[in-house]
């Protein structure tokens, strides 16, 4: 029983490290696609920008949902709430910067 709880324990260990690893790795691309630094801080970002920062923004959240929150092992209704909240403030914020764009 205790190398069951051993080997569980280290599965869990070595999932919570690697989504950890996805997710500093997407927090690049998306300081990447930012366009830090330098004068484009002060430019709107373009559209293929804008973009990539919100499925990666998306994909991030899943991640910290399903692995960190435990979605994973709640009913689908919590899940489909869950990422439909977050779906609908992302598509809240691409309103925003389209409605900005068109401006």
């Amino acid at each position: 029983m205790r190398a069951m709880q051993d080997a569980f324990r280290d599965a869990a260990t070595r999932r919570l490290l690697i989504t950890w690893a996805v997710l500093m790795g997407l927090t690049l691309v998306t300081m990447l696609s930012a366009q830090l630094g330098g004068d484009a801080r002060l430019a709107a970002l373009p559209l293929w920008s804008a973009g990539l920062l919100l499925a990666t923004t998306f994909f991030k959240v899943h991640r910290v949902l399903m692995v960190y929150l435990g979605l994973a092992d709640a009913s689908p209704a919590w899940r489909g709430a869950f990422v439909g909240l977050v779906l609908a403030t992302l598509a809240l914020v691409a309103s925003g910067y389209l409605v900005a764009q068109l401006a």
